[in-house]
């Protein structure tokens, strides 16, 4: 069995869509709350980017949580209630 370990940097896109999806808000709403482009939102969501501090920052005031909330949510094993990837191995 094998254990797919995702970094925090991975992880961050999960608990932004997380949040996001607690809100009931689209992608376009939180993009235009925090002052970012909507396709550029989506990448983030799907770990294509990684936001500097100044864009999670901007994230974190739209979600109305703070900075630091956001980060360590990102540290956590399973992020946004998800099971680690497991995989068997052959």
């Amino acid at each position: 069995m094998t254990i797919l370990v995702r970094l925090p940097s991975e992880r961050f896109g999960a608990v932004i869509r997380q949040l996001r999806k607690s809100h009931g808000w689209s992608q376009e709403r939180l993009a235009a709350d925090a002052c970012l482009n909507r396709s550029y939102m989506g990448e983030i969501e799907r770990a294509r980017a990684i936001p500097t501090l100044a864009t999670a920052e901007k994230l974190a005031r739209a979600l109305k949580v703070p900075l630091s909330d956001l980060i360590s949510r990102c540290e956590s094993p399973a992020p946004a209630g998800r099971v680690a990837d497991l995989e068997n191995a052959a």
